[in-house]
């Protein structure tokens, strides 16, 4: 049974082995997207888009680069208000409007349809 000691005995060993065979663990990110195929690529490309596409509050507030603390400034509410309203399922138009232009975005709402999407604009002269 490994202890936990002996773990990290064993990682460093392998740290320095390679640090000494000068082998390099990481390679940029380009060189890897160059290797792949235009295929491949189109791929990883449209899952990506898919997925900033979609995410939960949480995420889009870290990826605008904005921690709860200044979220909440701008707000003019308590951190621990936001860690609240990004856990929520359910909240007021108004208060999802609020969150998403403090972050510097306009919140649209959409209907999507088999034959096609509508804005809906019953909401924007809230606020």
């Amino acid at each position: 049974m490994f202890t936990f000691q002996l773990l990290t005995g064993f990682m460093m060993n392998i740290w320095h082995y390679l640090k000494e065979k000068r082998v390099k663990m990481a390679k940029k990110f380009e060189a890897l997207r160059a290797k792949m195929s235009p295929e491949s690529r189109f791929l990883a490309d449209k899952k990506a888009q898919g997925m900033l596409a979609e995410m939960p509050l949480k995420e889009l507030r870290q990826a605008r680069g904005l921690s709860q603390k200044k979220l909440a400034e701008a707000l003019h509410i308590q951190q621990p208000a936001i860690a609240k309203m990004e856990k929520r399922t359910d909240m007021y138009i108004s208060t999802l409007r609020s969150h998403i232009e403090a972050m510097g975005g306009k919140l649209e709402i959409l209907a999507s349809f088999p034959d096609g999407t509508v804005q809906i604009n019953n909401f924007s002269d809230l606020g």
